[in-house]
């Protein structure tokens, strides 16, 4: 893997780092770590096509007393999700004074079937795939794409079909926008995130 990218999470105490290579579409695998709702380290895999469809996302999370996997692979138009759990996240939830999480993956893969783009959770990285998809640099400003993805929640891993937009607002610079929550994210020239407000700045070595 060519390169590396770090960021420090803003929302808690937490990071981001990925090794990639975006020479043709994207591969990528990465690790995050974060405290809350309880402590999880999870790590990722990702691959796409040349154009920037997301084709495959494994993901595992885990924790003090427990561990789950999922995986989502799309073929001839459909996703395919398998997952596995070893231990009781809820059971470390509630321990905490959380409410407990949904199951891992999804009950009907159906309900993806309009993601072209695999969204995780307090990841930066995976605000990349529909700005390189759509070819959001080559754009004019304020032209606004609604698309749907896969989102991938974590500690839980349950899969969730979400709505979210995306508008060019200039060079570098993206609005995400999702229910009622909108940020102005930073991108490089290569257009990976620089700064997600309230989330994630990314941090460059010395």
């Amino acid at each position: 893997m060519p390169k590396s990218i770090f960021w420090s999470r803003t929302d808690t105490a937490g990071s981001e780092q990925v090794l990639l290579d975006d020479g043709h579409g994207l591969a990528a695998r990465g690790t995050l770590l974060a405290v809350d709702p309880i402590p999880w380290t999870a790590r990722y895999q990702l691959t796409t096509t040349p154009d920037w469809a997301t084709t495959r996302v494994e993901v595992e999370a885990e924790g003090l007393g427990w561990l789950r996997r999922v995986t989502l692979e799309r073929a001839a138009g459909r996703w395919r999700v398998t997952t596995a759990e070893q231990g009781d996240l809820d059971a470390a939830l509630v321990a905490a004074g959380h409410r407990r999480a949904g199951l891992p993956g999804t009950d009907d893969p159906d309900r993806l079937a309009d993601a072209l783009d695999v969204d995780l959770s307090g990841s930066p990285l995976f605000n990349t795939l529909p700005v390189h998809r759509l070819r959001m640099a080559a754009e004019p400003a304020d032209v606004a794409h609604r698309i749907t993805v896969a989102w991938v929640l974590l500690p839980g891993l349950e899969v969730v079909p979400a709505e979210q937009i995306y508008t060019g607002l200039g060079p570098g610079r993206v609005r995400f926008a999702s229910g009622t929550f909108t940020a102005d994210i930073d991108l490089d020239d290569s257009g990976y995130v620089v700064r997600y407000p309230g989330l994630a700045e990314r941090i460059d070595p010395r």
